[in-house]
């Protein structure tokens, strides 16, 4: 074994000298293990990947110039020399710094010549020396040797050690371990415990490490105790390398036993006539099962399921079931994601190429794309919009969507009554499916789209239970993360849906449902907006629905204008898109008809194609007889101009209301009531008046009911103006709560009630003091030509009203 390459043969240890001439046949000397003293200086042979023990036979291959003289001239003298193990195998020509200190003189028993010119030798080990100086380097290396003796004490407990190693040993080399039978023979026989320590370190495979341990230690109680450590260490080994054996043939076992009885089965039903298709999709099913990504806890529930599954009849009505409820196991996205575009600009572009205005949702939505460009495992947001129909809410959905490159869906709440929608049926009901949330998932094909929920406000509930309750697992991410639909009984993950609701109106949102949702308004379009809106959006998709995509008229924008004031009346857009789509239609008919187009649309050609204007101005003519004042109203279309009318007929004090007036105004009348005969010494009128009257109070639209406080302020007005015999200024509406101690309170919807006065044409509004922040809200257009007069007090709403000289 040269020192360059002395792992060419790997040493193997095949006994004493007597055993190794046995087996290779003649030699030319057999010198045996003596007492004789070593020379003081011997070539030192380095050995990489292994250490030689004293009294084995191992052989060795020199194939290098160097190794080969060494051996030449131990061949040359007594035969000896020394071979010490390199600290680092993967040094190429070791020096004396590169070896251990201590070594194993050997003395060379046999040498043959290879035809390739290599020295094969055996070699046995005579004694452990410790290296002293080096002599020499080249042409090979030579240094002092010194023995290194074993501390060899008999004792009873080196007796125990000595037969617990020999028996651990031939227990651990009886079966496979490659340890040939004479050397099991030879440690079953052996007496001296260093020489037992000696063969069964150099056959139980340890490492370089070990065994340049066991070779420099020379107490042989502590060679013994560390070579029974190895064992016993080996032995655990071994015997968890046969348990994992055994386990995965026992798993062999038990597929190959499965696969061969489904063979039978299938050779069984081939013999009865019987097709092979339900064993073929229920191999497919599990296929399928296995590359939809379903989380590990719920696959030995799933393969439980397939196993009864494929133990029932292909007919049974259980088996279809079972095999519906799996396939829609296997349909949903448990790992699909569709890649977020996270590109704010870019949605910014988008939002605004879909939609005009709306900036506090559009700015929402790209908060929350900048959000998940820097935390990419953030939970999707609960939005809802609110504001009046028509206003843009869902296509906004589609929008986001679109921006953010997620799938979307829509899912319409309005009028669903019964909790299965959400949830779904179990599976114990003939035809049950899953909840319509699951049934969107399987659609979309992924775990993180935009669903939108249409209507939450129109949620039913009734004997079928409550919808809105099990939309509080759905929209909260505290929990959705782990869904539960009753048909799958499994969870799964919603937390990555971006879910947004919409709403008309809040009062009909239970608490806890609210509470889940990031409200953010969408009001309604001043006149402006809409004739933007009109021109980019409504009108383009008009005259391209109807086929005048190139040969359209075009719309003035006192066109625009007529229709929006003329023949709508809405804070959103569909009326005005509908009338839009009804001119569309004449004009097409005029040019399939006459074969041409007008080219441009006047407010006077309109009455042509949209008939007489549906809504005139109305607030001059109603105003110019006293008792009656216009107030300001908050719907779920938009603000609305309301008429508050007040009469009076002889009487006992009577007091009627009528107009289908909610609990909360009827309240507001009787405090206005009161209002008036407070103040009716400083208005100058008669004490006996009131007793000997009666009041009818009504606001027509009889059948369109109406509530809230807010109309406190009109009502004290329409009464004042009654008594006093004055006429509310026809340019004035008002709006705000009033108190039995006088004060004027603020309300709501300002933005909403300001526009609808300004499409009334209202010059002048009556606001409460506290409600001027409000204002902010409101378009700075919208604001010109607009008196706004803000009030605290009832007594400053009349002064306003009537002027200073109406108090006495």
């Amino acid at each position: 074994m040269s020192p360059e390459d002395p792992t060419t043969e790997d040493p193997t240890t095949e006994g004493p000298a007597a055993q190794e001439s046995e087996q290779t046949g003649e030699v030319e000397e057999q010198p045996l293990v003596t007492e004789e003293p070593l020379p003081a200086e011997l070539p030192i042979l380095p050995l990489r990947n292994t250490v030689l023990f004293p009294t084995l036979v191992t052989p060795m291959l020199a194939t290098s110039d160097r190794a080969q003289r060494l051996v030449t001239d131990a061949l040359q003298g007594d035969r000896l020399f020394v071979v010490v193990a390199a600290r680092d195998a993967e040094v190429e020509e070791p020096a004396p710094a590169d070896l251990y200190g201590v070594g194993t003189a050997v003395r060379i028993v046999r040498m043959a010549e290879t035809e390739e010119g290599a020295q094969h030798l055996w070699v046995q080990g005579v004694r452990r020396v410790k290296v002293g100086a080096y002599a020499q380097e080249a042409p090979f290396l030579r240094a002092a040797v010194e023995e290194h003796d074993l501390d060899l004490q008999p004792s009873l407990d080196l007796e125990a050690l000595h037969r617990n190693v020999s028996t651990q040993f031939l227990q651990f080399t009886e079966d496979g371990s490659g340890v040939p039978d004479a050397v099991r023979a030879l440690v079953s026989g052996l007496d001296d415990s260093g020489v037992l320590s000696d063969v069964v370190a150099s056959n139980l495979g340890l490492s370089v490490a070990d065994r340049q341990e066991i070779l420099e230690t020379t107490e042989v109680r502590q060679r013994l105790e560390r070579l029974s450590e190895h064992l016993a260490r080996e032995q655990e080994v071994r015997r968890l390398e046969s348990e994992i054996r055994e386990q995965v043939q026992e798993e062999l076992s038990k597929s190959q036993r499965e696969y061969m009885l489904r063979e039978q089965a299938r050779a069984i039903r081939r013999q009865l006539g019987e097709s092979d298709v339900p064993e073929e999709q229920i191999e497919a099913l599990r296929q399928r099962l296995d590359e939809a990504g379903v989380p590990d806890a719920l696959r030995d529930d799933l393969e439980r399921e397939i196993q009864r599954l494929e133990s029932l009849p292909p007919g049974a009505m259980e088996a279809g079931t079972l095999r519906t409820y799996l396939e829609w196991i296997a349909d949903l996205p448990w790992g699909s994601v569709t890649e977020d575009v996270l590109d704010v600009a870019r949605a910014r572009e988008i939002l605004d190429e879909d939609h005009y205005d709306l900036e506090k949702v559009k700015d929402r939505i790209l908060e929350f794309i900048a959000v998940l460009k820097l935390k990419r495992d953030m939970k999707g947001p609960i939005l809802c919009f609110v504001g009046p129909p028509g206003t843009g809410k869902t296509s906004l959905g589609r929008s986001i969507a679109r921006a953010m490159g997620r799938e979307f869906a829509r899912l319409a709440l309005g009028g669903v009554r019964d909790e299965a929608e959400i949830r779904g049926h179990r599976r114990t009901y003939v035809g049950a499916l899953p909840g319509r949330l699951i049934q969107i998932m399987k659609r979309v094909g992924t775990r993180n789209p935009v669903v939108m929920l249409d209507e939450i406000d129109k949620l039913g509930t009734d004997f079928r239970g409550d919808p809105a309750s099990a939309l509080l697992e759905v929209l909260d991410p505290e929990q959705n993360h782990a869904f539960s639909d009753h048909y799958l009984e499994v969870p799964f993950d919603l937390s990555q849906v971006l879910f947004i609701a919409t709403a008309n109106n809040l009062d009909t949102v239970p608490p806890a449902l609210l509470d889940r949702m990031e409200l953010i308004e969408v009001v309604g379009y001043t006149e402006e907006d809409k004739v933007e809106i009109a021109r980019r959006y409504l009108l383009p998709r008009q005259l391209e629905r109807h086929g005048l995509k190139d040969r359209g008229p075009q719309f003035s924008d006192a066109a625009l204008h007529t229709v929006i004031r003329g023949y709508t009346r809405e804070a959103g857009l569909r009326n005005l898109e509908r009338e839009l789509g009804k001119v569309a239609r004449k004009v097409a008919r005029r040019v399939v008809e006459q074969g041409d187009a007008p080219e441009r649309i006047e407010p006077d050609d309109l009455a042509t194609y949209l008939g007489p204007v549906k809504f005139e101005p109305e607030v001059a003519g109603r105003l110019e007889n006293p008792g009656v004042a216009v107030g300001l109203a908050w719907t779920q279309a938009g603000g609305e101009i309301l008429f508050f009318e007040a009469t009076r007929m002889p009487g006992k004090g009577g007091l009627k209301i009528t107009g289908s007036l909610g609990d909360v105004m009827r309240e507001s009348v009787e405090i206005a009531v009161a209002a008036v005969r407070t103040r009716a010494k400083a208005l100058g009128l008669e004490p006996e008046l009131f007793a000997h009257s009666d009041l009818h109070v009504h606001v027509p639209s009889g059948s369109t009911p109406k509530d809230g406080p807010s109309a406190g302020v009109a009502l004290v007005t329409a009464l004042t103006s009654l008594l006093t015999d004055r006429a509310v200024p026809p340019d004035l509406a008002m709006t705000g709560e009033i108190t039995l101690r006088g004060k004027v309170l603020p309300v709501g919807g300002i933005k909403e009630k300001v526009l609808a006065a300004k499409r009334a044409g209202i010059s002048r509004v009556l606001l409460p003091s506290q409600n001027e922040k409000d204002l902010s809200d409101v378009p700075s257009e919208q604001l010109e030509g607009l008196e706004v007069i803000r009030v605290e007090t009832i007594d400053e709403v009349l002064e306003q009203t009537f002027g200073k000289d109406l108090f006495k």
